[in-house]
């Protein structure tokens, strides 16, 4: 059984209160905001029975207010990047605003991460609700989101639902920011991660996927077995992953991801009902940024795993379908399961 419990985390620059929920079972303690629904910490046990908290982020309301790298929080109303933040449906032309080089990214200047969520207490959870208006950061209809965690046992399931008035594009993804030695740990390069894909996206200069859907097969990109990340990303890829990995198009719930931190025994593995999954690597983390206990967070000291559907799909008729039409409903899922091995 899951405890759930609740406390103020300080209030917003308008007087709006932010609470932060606690869900704990035997094996993991998780910490959400219902400001950007975000994700503040999560601690596990490794193979000795030590606590370490594996998420990057900030100890108080401001660091998650002022600008910082989506640490934790809920994307939307599109997650990753539209390219020069255009895009078309039934023949009108929509403008975004321009927020990462010439693209639009995680929703605009005011994402889902920058909103103050209605929180509603759940058997084992926490489910968290918001309506973004037609017209918001140029994106059409009225869009209600839900979004819910649920702790069981040694998994966390992050549920994402929403209802539109008007056809809209829909990518909703958690951005957490992972690092199995605990946050704060200068480097993932003891990691070991693998990626159950066969195909991946390649990208322009602005991170833009290029349209190819290329096969990982005797690619830097085959992350299919196991690969130590510090070998892989210091010899073969040495700026880091940015990339998305084309997934299984069937909405059933598939395993995608597996990270193995062998010095603390902890694993992670994630399951989703995504087509694709962001496998991120902290390359733009630079260490200016001061987090929770007065860590800092260089280039490289976390990974995130995104999943989501394909980055600018909205814009690629070859990538899965990316708009929301009324009368249906957005539903995805995605599983983390957090264990030990010897």
């Amino acid at each position: 059984m899951t405890q759930v419990s609740s406390e103020g985390f300080g209030t917003l620059p308008d007087g709006r209160p932010v609470r932060r929920f606690t869900l704990s079972s035997d094996s993991v303690t998780l910490r959400v905001l219902s400001f950007g629904a975000i994700l503040t910490s999560l601690e596990t046990k490794d193979r000795d029975g030590q606590t370490a908290d594996i998420v990057l982020g900030f100890d108080n309301l401001e660091g998650y207010i002022n600008k910082h790298p989506y640490f934790g929080a809920v994307i939307g109303r599109v997650a990753n990047r539209i390219a020069e933040g255009k895009f078309s449906i039934d023949g009108k032309d929509y403008q975004l605003p321009i927020n990462n080089g010439p693209n639009s990214l995680h929703g605009g200047l005011k994402g889902f991460d920058k909103v103050l969520w209605t929180p509603e207490v759940v058997p084992n959870g926490v489910r968290f609700s918001m309506t973004s208006a037609d017209g918001e950061q140029g994106y059409p209809g009225e869009l209600k989101v839900w979004v819910t965690y649920v702790l069981n046992g040694e998994e966390l399931a992050i549920n994402y639902k929403a209802k539109t008035t008007k056809t809209t594009p829909i990518n909703l993804t958690n951005h957490s920011y992972f690092n199995l030695a605990g946050h704060g740990t200068p480097k993932i390069y003891d990691h070991e991660v693998s990626i159950e894909a066969e195909s991946y996206l390649p990208v322009d200069k602005t991170l833009i996927p290029t349209g190819e859907i290329a096969s990982v097969m005797n690619t830097y990109f085959d992350l299919r077995n196991p690969v130590l990340l510090g070998s892989h990303i210091e010899n073969k890829l040495t700026e880091g992953f940015d990339h998305n990995f084309c997934l299984s198009f069937s909405k059933q719930r598939s395993p995608c991801a597996r990270v193995f931190h062998q010095p603390s025994g902890r694993l992670l593995e994630v399951e989703t009902t995504q087509p694709g999954i962001q496998f991120y690597t902290a390359n733009f983390l630079d260490g200016s940024l001061k987090g929770k206990e007065g860590a800092t967070y260089p280039k490289h000291s976390a990974f995130c795993l995104e999943t989501q559907n394909w980055p600018n799909a909205v814009n690629k008729k070859n990538f899965p379908d990316a708009l929301l039409r009324p009368g249906e409903e957005y539903n995805h899922t995605t599983w983390f399961k957090f264990s030990v091995r010897q």
